[in-house]
């Protein structure tokens, strides 16, 4: 539904109000599985992606905490640490993301997800996997580093003692989603249009050829959409990264307890 909905150009069967009217009518004239297009190729990517991301970290926050503060939880810590784990987890994600996206777009000519990462190798050169990661990178550290400090500061708030809290976890995470999503969207449009190569939008300002560069992509969306332009599918991203961020977080900390109380159980 998000890459839909910030879609510059859609075709005139593509164009939706809300999240709700969306999800309807793709349900109605695609069918039902259509919204979970390139679900495969995202589940693939994000078990090693977030293995590597929680356990970056965990290590540089424990780490820069005690250069920080001796021990006690920075915020700062939190948003670098945070920014680095992307890196890494990004690297993994970024050309899952542009087949995903590739494969949502109303009238994807893929059939398959083999089928789309051949075409975009054999007419566009690896390099179209990567052609929006220093914008996802320019999306995601920010995002991170908000979605860190904000989910941190709302443990502090809610679970002071830092005990393991399935509620608290699920909120924090939530939130944290919710803001750090909000705040972002710009960015993400740009990284959309970057992945999907909108040809119809392209054409309309005279780009031929292939868009690159985060830049361009900034000047191109204003000139398609003007400021609300930048807005396009916060709904959908918002109402996306709650539940995202939510589980996400309360399953981390599951295991960390879990294998906490496991390794002292060990030792006593």
């Amino acid at each position: 539904l998000q890459t839909r909905m910030q879609s510059l150009q859609p075709d005139p069967k593509a164009q939706y109000r809300t999240v709700y009217e969306a999800l309807k009518k793709i349900v109605l004239t695609e069918g039902f599985w259509r919204p979970l297009r390139g679900i495969n190729v995202t589940m693939l990517g994000a078990g090693p992606a977030h293995a590597m991301y929680f356990a970056c970290y965990e290590k540089m926050k424990k780490s820069l905490s005690d250069a920080i503060q001796h021990g006690g939880n920075s915020h700062l810590a939190n948003g670098i640490a945070g920014s680095v784990a992307t890196l890494l987890h990004d690297a993994v994600m970024n050309p899952a993301e542009v087949v995903k996206q590739r494969m949502q777009m109303f009238n994807s000519p893929y059939k398959s997800v083999l089928a789309c990462i051949r075409t975009v190798q054999k007419t566009e050169g690896f390099g179209a996997f990567y052609r929006s990661y220093t914008t996802q990178l320019t999306m995601n550290i920010p995002f991170q580093a908000i979605h860190f400090i904000t989910y941190e500061f709302m443990q502090e708030q809610i679970n002071p003692r830092r005990e393991y809290n399935p509620r608290s976890h699920i909120v924090s995470g939530a939130i944290a989603g919710a803001v750090a999503a909000a705040a972002t969207t710009p960015l993400d449009v740009c990284k959309t249009l970057l992945n999907t190569q909108e040809n119809m939008a392209l054409s309309s300002v005279n780009i031929s050829g292939h868009l690159s560069g985060m830049v361009n992509a900034f000047k191109t969306v204003y000139q398609l959409g003007g400021i609300s332009g930048y807005f396009r599918g916060v709904q959908a991203r918002v109402i996306y990264q709650m539940p995202s961020t939510a589980i996400s977080w309360s399953v981390y900390e599951f295991f960390k307890y879990f294998l906490t109380k496991h390794k002292l159980e060990k030792r006593t």
